[in-house]
């Protein structure tokens, strides 16, 4: 073999190798989300996301642009230059909007989530012989309203709420409404941190009804600044919506997609499963 020869091999070689680092390095595709939700075009707008919607005739709603929308090519209904309907999506995620990557399907219905912020069951123990007034001349509409203010004056407050859970579940909807509106019939469910005996015994000087007094980790007030920081941190640009959740003892946001960077920036600032993102966009499996 000469030495142009050995050269020439030399650089197929090269070549060869280039390209194949070439294609090792090829970028990932870009990852895809899905939703389940209403597309609505109309008011000046194009097709755009929406969670949700306001029911006037035609409905109104807006959010981010969906990219590569065809409405002859999807059911939907129009009215008056609006259309509109509920889809499955599945798209590329930019920050601002998406584009579709296959075509819109069927919405998934959403399971319910069974300790979600609708279980507003008393986290108390059933007291022996079920809950029922302790002075039933102080279990009325007024003394409700004062132990509830009261409460509220106090640093370590954390939230109030009503159970009407125990109501006979065989009385019909009038009947469960008027007892539900009974104070005699409910149960006052307060949160503090600290000293539970001692908030109890406070409010037992007003409150005659039955009464749960439960613990926190986090005050009202201490939740509702750590919601203004978050959503200050996250602006307006995916925030969708943002509380504190009462018997959850936590902030819980709902954005369309919320980083890792900011997941992990407010986990270490405020600690674990102390802010709870809930992103409407969900990675495809």
């Amino acid at each position: 073999m000469n030495r142009r020869t050995a050269a020439l091999g030399l650089a197929a070689a090269l070549t060869v190798t280039s390209c194949g680092a070439q294609e090792a390095a090829a970028p990932a595709p870009p990852p895809r989300y899905e939703a389940s939700l209403t597309v609505l075009e109309g008011g000046g707008h194009g097709p755009q996301l929406c969670t949700m919607v306001a029911e006037s005739n035609p409905p109104q709603c807006g959010g981010p642009d969906v990219m590569g929308w065809d409405w002859s090519k999807v059911k939907h209904e129009s009215l008056a230059g609006v259309k509109w309907g509920s889809y499955r999506v599945v798209g590329t995620w930019d920050g601002a909007r998406l584009t579709l990557t296959e075509p819109p399907g069927e919405p998934v219905r959403a399971r319910e989530d069974p300790a979600g912020e609708g279980g507003f069951a008393s986290p108390c123990p059933k007291p022996a012989g079920g809950w029922r007034p302790v002075d039933p001349a102080r279990a009325t509409q007024e003394t409700l309203e004062k132990a509830m203010s009261l409460a509220g004056t106090a640093e370590e407050f954390a939230g109030a709420w009503l159970d009407q859970s125990y109501l006979d579940p065989l009385l019909t909807p009038r009947e469960t409404e008027k007892q539900g509106n009974d104070p005699k019939r409910l149960v006052l469910n307060l949160k503090f941190t600290g000293d539970l005996a001692g908030r109890e015994k406070w409010i037992r000087g007003v409150w005659g009804g039955a009464l749960c007094v439960s613990g926190a980790q986090r005050s009202q007030a201490e939740l509702h600044e750590i919601q203004r920081q978050v959503e200050g941190e996250m602006g307006s640009g995916g925030l969708i919506t943002a509380s504190s959740s009462v018997t959850r003892n936590r902030v819980e946001v709902t954005s369309w997609l919320t980083s890792d960077d900011l997941r992990r920036r407010v986990e270490e600032k405020y600690g674990k499963d102390v802010v709870f993102f809930d992103d409407v966009l969900k990675p495809v499996a």
